[in-house]
């Protein structure tokens, strides 16, 4: 029996984490700049994303994902009844209706009948937002073969699910066969499996992400580091009302070398899901997770259900 306190889930930072933020503040440039797209660039190509954006908050990276998308006032977007509410704050925020449906009883994921249901009743929908909840990635080839025949946009609350993996594809890359629109985001907040202390990435096509960066940036059409530094003129324009969510140089100086981690990170997550589950997996008080074949959950919680009618109580 473990006699001291388990904290909940302290971040993993280590010496180079510090190290590169030192660097970061020495160097005098502290807003996004190199370094936050550098962390772009990397986390695109371990994902096997075309293009990424660095952004304050998964929030920020759903929300401005439905704006580039153009979702607005008498739209709707079909989501799941099991998530946390800022995946649909954001469709609230863009005035669009959420239109909500049940979940697989195994993996507590979006049920695709039920998402082919509500599109069959509804009026105005133009976009599937999955949540693959607790790091298991949602059933992605009904989702996107729903889209497919809808002509619906997806955009993937991926919040729980880095390095997650659908059927050999990491969550984050593009499926093959599907054309339509398709954005991910990801959470970097300090108790997920890579962390900034607050962050998220958006990935998916480039030309998307370069809309979703300008309304990431107060609708400006240029950063500060290229009006700032001999990376280009001072000049700029306001193209939209846009918000200010992007990525500060000091959060992605931490992301750099948490992303140089991540899959060692992941293989200790995995052998102490093997340890809760050959010690869990017996007692027919406890319902253990899921693992549904070809796909690789992130892990990011480790979900125990109790079987009420076998409890010794």
């Amino acid at each position: 029996m473990r006699s001291e306190f388990l904290p909940f889930s302290p971040p993993l930072i280590g010496e180079e984490e510090i190290e590169e933020v030192v660097q970061t503040l020495r160097g005098g440039w502290l807003t996004t700049g190199p370094r936050a797209s550098q962390f772009e660039s990397e986390f695109a190509r371990y994902v096997g994303a075309p293009a990424a954006l660095a952004l304050n908050s998964a929030t920020s990276a759903m929300h401005v994902a439905l704006a580039a998308l153009g979702i607005g006032e008498g739209d709707a977007v079909v989501s799941t009844t099991m998530t946390f509410a800022s995946t649909i704050h954001v469709i609230e925020h863009q005035r669009a209706r959420a239109v909500l449906v049940d979940v697989q009883r195994d993996t507590l994921n979006i049920d695709p009948d039920q998402v082919e249901a509500a599109i069959s009743k509804t009026r105005g929908v133009k976009a599937i937002m999955p949540v693959h909840l607790y790091g298991h990635p949602s059933e992605m080839d009904a989702i996107y073969e729903i889209a497919r025949r809808h002509g619906l946009a997806v955009v993937e609350d991926a919040a729980h699910s880095l390095p997650a993996r659908y059927h050999g594809r990491m969550i984050g890359a593009p499926a093959t066969g599907f054309e339509l629109p398709n954005l991910v985001a990801f959470s970097f907040y300090a108790t997920k499996n890579l962390t900034t202390g607050e962050g998220g990435m958006l990935t998916g096509p480039a030309d998307l992400l370069e809309d979703a960066r300008v309304w990431s940036l107060h609708g400006m059409s240029r950063d500060a580091y290229k009006r700032y530094t001999s990376e280009g003129s001072w000049r700029y324009e306001v193209v939209l009302p846009g918000f200010k969510y992007n990525m500060p140089d000091i959060q992605a100086a931490i992301g750099l070398h948490q992303l140089k981690r991540l899959s060692s990170m992941q293989a200790r997550r995995l052998a102490i899901v093997a340890q809760y589950d050959e010690a869990l997996g017996q007692l027919e008080e406890l319902e253990t997770p899921v693992a549904r074949p070809r796909v690789e959950s992130a892990w990011h919680i480790y979900l125990l259900r109790l079987r009420p009618g076998r409890l010794k109580i």
